[in-house]
């Protein structure tokens, strides 16, 4: 079973995958927050600053975020001459500016539209193409079709999100949708939703024994030990998450060369980590309010140990 670590726009730049990496690890492949292509437009290497092999230690996956054949086909050359040979297409992102453009989950709306433009890019391309889905956009009654889609291409992997577009994050995963791939798909599937510890992962491997794969976002932002703990590892450590804490701080320093920057960054990522100490009320209080990097470090120097 492949783990992956799900892309997170704002979190899981290369400085913080590279970081965690060195950390903690055990992660199969990292999937990198997606790039927005556009026809004909010169893609600098500013934007492709966070696939570049030369700011990569780890294993990663470019994801890209597009409804035109033509960006589509331009980027993905960009990616083979970089010397990338599989891009994931993101068709799960919720927000509301990227379905205005029908985009991520909004490319979901029309079937037939987006049957047109899956046989534009694989036509038009050798490299391999994975896909991130949700289960529609409105509806769970919508992914029938949805699969029916994706069975007639050559899609190297069919990662899943059973909830639909207007469910966001909330509630819980349908996995009777899911069960629906699951059973009637002979495409590489990967499960994504809702794993946030050792249990969770246990349960869905158990029941669906056939997965190539399963991806972890939010949960492996919480416990950044989540991956080595699936596979036979030791749990999370308090001091584990203070040093990490202190090398994404010395790296994101170095690359932004703003404190309030690499503050905003951290406090994003401790917000998630802080779900590791719920009874910690005042610590989390303190976080909050941190406006100065010393903040932030005196706060968490109070955590208990796990």
């Amino acid at each position: 079973m492949n783990l992956y670590f799900a892309p997170m726009e704002g979190i899981t730049s290369y400085t913080y995958r590279n970081a965690h990496a060195e950390v903690f690890g055990m992660c199969d492949a990292y999937f990198t927050p997606f790039i927005v292509p556009t026809e004909h437009e010169r893609i600098s290497r500013k934007t492709l600053r966070d696939v570049l092999k030369e700011n990569n230690s780890t294993k990663i996956k470019p994801q890209v975020l597009c409804n035109s054949v033509t960006a589509f086909l331009e980027f993905t050359k960009k990616l083979s001459d970089l010397g990338f040979d599989e891009v994931n297409l993101n068709l799960g992102c919720p927000s509301g500016t990227v379905i205005k453009k029908s985009r991520g989950a909004g490319a979901l709306k029309d079937t037939d539209a987006l049957d047109r433009f899956l046989e534009g890019i694989f036509s038009g391309t050798d490299i391999k193409i994975s896909i991130k889905t949700r289960a529609g956009f409105n509806s769970h009654d919508e992914f029938g079709r949805l699969l029916e889609i994706y069975n007639q291409y050559p899609i190297t992997e069919l990662i899943i999100h059973p909830r639909v577009r207007e469910e966001y994050y909330h509630g819980f995963p349908n996995m009777q949708t899911f069960e629906k791939a699951y059973h009637g798909s002979n495409l590489k599937l990967c499960y994504n939703g809702n794993i946030y510890t050792l249990d969770d992962y246990e349960r869905i491997a158990g029941e669906y024994p056939q997965l190539n794969s399963i991806m972890i976002g939010r949960g492996a932002i919480k416990n950044p030990a989540l991956f080595r703990e699936i596979k036979g590892g030791d749990p999370l450590k308090t001091s584990e998450l203070i040093l990490f804490s202190k090398l994404l701080e010395e790296r994101f320093l170095r690359l932004l060369g703003s404190e309030v920057y690499t503050l905003h960054r951290l406090k994003e990522i401790w917000l998630y980590a802080m779900l590791n100490f719920p009874g910690e009320k005042k610590i989390l209080k303190a976080v909050k309010k941190s406006n100065r990097l010393s903040d932030l470090n005196n706060a968490i120097h109070f955590l208990p140990e796990l």
